[in-house]
């Protein structure tokens, strides 16, 4: 494993990819435990990840990015395609869904911690719900965490990636039948591998120093 440091500043967002380059099955398999055991508030993981490696499947995707042509490539090009989706609302259903996983994982030692587990997230869930009046940005806060563990968890494995915000996203809704599974699509990930046409590869990475961005107390 390279060392962390030097892996933030080796990878780069991939503006293009090579059509004729796929990602082995091991690594897509990699990819998706990443995603799976990305972290959460409250451990509520409002998500949901389409995934498409099929021309068929990524053009569909592509659809989306009409009015932004310039990711249209990406999309179209890449080896795979993921597309980081939040839920639109976080109900009791899931939250029961959540508490039942945990405790077939062994994570309670009692009737008593599994209640106040539930009690403690759905404590967070009705805050953000009724007080705060955020839930759907709050839920989309923990999908970008999901993001970021699979862009360094990309980079780790060799695989380039392009995170994209510029598509339609109700076009998106509507030709993955989104709305009606009560998710929404937030954030969508091109990976595969760069081509010669990747004019960011080549580029030096540009961060504001660290004198800028960090205060010691």
């Amino acid at each position: 494993m390279q060392e962390l440091s030097l892996l933030v500043q080796k990878r780069h967002t991939s503006k293009a990819f090579d059509p004729s380059r796929t990602i082995s099955p091991e690594q897509i398999a990699e990819l998706k435990t990443l995603l799976q055991f990305a972290p959460s508030s409250t451990n509520s993981q409002p998500w949901h990840f389409v995934l498409a490696s099929t021309a068929e499947g990524k053009a569909t995707i592509a659809k989306s990015t009409e009015q932004f042509a310039f990711n249209t490539p990406k999309i179209l090009n890449a080896s795979h395609v993921v597309v980081l989706c939040t839920k639109t609302q976080m109900d009791e259903d899931h939250l029961r869904k959540v508490l039942a996983q945990e405790k077939a994982d062994g994570r309670f030692a009692s009737d008593e911690a599994m209640q106040n587990q539930h009690n403690g997230r759905s404590f967070f869930v009705n805050m953000h719900r009724y007080e705060l009046k955020d839930a759907q940005h709050w839920m989309e806060k923990q999908v970008y965490l999901a993001l970021g563990t699979l862009l360094l968890g990309a980079a780790a494995l060799e695989i380039d990636a392009c995170p994209i915000e510029g598509f339609d996203a109700t076009a998106l809704n509507k030709e993955l039948g989104l709305r009606e599974q009560g998710l929404c699509a937030s954030v969508i990930v091109a990976l595969g591998y760069r081509s010669g046409d990747d004019f960011n590869a080549a580029l030096p990475k540009s961060r504001l120093p660290q004198a800028e961005i960090f205060t010691e107390i």
